[in-house]
């Protein structure tokens, strides 16, 4: 039988970033509800600098402010939304950020519930995943686990010779891993390199090696196998809130020309950092770490059938044990009972519902197990101190009202 043929691919696939063109779709959308003229000037900067220019050719501005830009907009009394966290000049100007933290923790919590108790994050020199990967490291730390970290360049495809340096700080790196082990990895990119490098060890993922990339790259999460789970941050929420703030920061500067007397204001320029929709899990990390075959056994069975009305005695029923003996061993193993980890995973099940779908909140309390809306409700507020409606809206992009 012939050898299946091996293509290598050469492509710049960096290019267009989803954290761009996501985040101008938002922009956009907002921009259509309110009948705005948009106009794409990626040399802002460089023309409102002209020294000729008296006044702004428009009413405000969107983007990744940098210093220059930012001059310009105090000089001509030009409203700017700054989108691009490790802007210089952050501080200084209202902005709109997606929370790197919050990803940090849901990917370190993802792993944990897998049964993983040892763990790595490849961050890169650049300010928002640097938050994520210190966070994702906080919250393994808190749960009684080492974390081992590594750093790339910032841009690790400069050149070959930088790709090199950062493939073999890889290889170094992952010579101190001891399997199982659940992995942070900042792109999706990076991602594919460790597959890649962990079947050239000969381990598996995810059977040894657990992966979280990126921000949801779909085409590079899903091929080629196995397809990486990975957080789903929402830039487009982030376009469409930034034009949300623009908005106000312009009928505010109309207001204090209509009321030349009135000093501006002088308050701290507001920020809005926006939690991601949430983590999408897919076949890096679709197992459980535990040694334990029951309690493996069991661990699926309940991720398979949560959305039924299964309880602790129906697990134990399926495994043919005795459910003292099935509680005993559970919590043995992965430390909280056989009822908690229903729980969790219908409640993971319930925030994807909420992000990725229309649903109503009855139709989502069916599916994922809880059976009735106000069992949802409760469910929530008391686990995550929050109204399911008001997980939906923090995460969903919502027109103005």
């Amino acid at each position: 039988m012939p050898q299946p043929r091996r293509v290598a691919l050469m492509l710049d696939l960096q290019w267009p970033l989803k954290r761009h063109a996501h985040i101008f779709a938002g922009t956009q959308r907002y921009a259509d509800e309110q009948g705005w003229e948009s106009l794409i000037d990626e040399y802002a900067d460089e023309h409102l600098a002209e020294e000729s220019l008296k006044s702004a050719p428009y009413d405000g501005v969107i983007g990744r402010v940098n210093a220059k830009l930012a001059a310009c907009g105090q000089r001509l009394g030009l409203p700017l939304v700054n989108v691009w966290f490790s802007s210089p000049v952050r501080e200084q100007l209202p902005g709109v950020f997606p929370d790197m933290a919050a990803a940090g923790r849901l990917q370190a919590e993802h792993l944990l519930s897998r049964g993983l108790r040892r763990f790595a994050v490849l961050t890169r020199e650049d300010q928002l995943q640097k938050l994520a990967a210190a966070t994702f490291r906080a919250v393994v730390n808190e749960a009684g686990f080492e974390c081992s970290v590594e750093k790339l360049p910032l841009v690790p495809t400069r050149s070959y010779a930088t790709w090199q340096k950062a493939e073999q700080r890889i290889e170094a790196w992952m010579d101190n891993w001891q399997l199982p082990i659940g992995v942070s990895i900042c792109t999706e990119e990076a991602g594919r390199l460790v597959v890649q490098l962990c079947r050239r060890r000969g381990w598996r993922v995810p059977g040894d090696v657990a992966i979280i990339a990126g921000t949801n790259e779909e085409i590079l999460c899903e091929h080629p196998r196995p397809s990486l789970s990975s957080i789903e941050m929402g830039y487009e929420r982030i376009g469409y809130e930034a034009a949300r703030l623009l908005d106000q920061l312009m009928d505010q500067l109309m207001e204090q020309k209509q009321r030349r007397s009135q000093r501006p204001k002088t308050n701290p320029p507001p920020k809005i950092i926006l939690p991601p929709q949430g983590l999408i899990v897919r076949e890096s990390t679709d197992f459980y770490a535990v040694d334990d075959e029951i309690v493996a056994r069991a661990l699926y069975f309940i991720s398979a059938n949560c959305h039924r009305p299964i309880n602790c005695d129906d697990v134990a029923r399926e495994l043919n044990i005795e459910t003292r003996t099935l509680q005993r061993r559970f919590r043995q193993v992965v430390d909280w009972p056989i009822a908690d980890e229903i729980r969790r995973v219908r409640i993971e099940r319930a925030k994807r519902e909420l992000t990725q779908t229309k649903r109503s909140l009855a139709e989502i309390a069916r599916a994922v197990g809880f059976g009735e809306r106000m069992r949802l409700y409760e469910v929530f507020c008391r686990e995550l101190g929050i109204t399911p409606s008001e997980y939906r809206k923090q995460r969903r992009l919502e027109p103005r009202s």
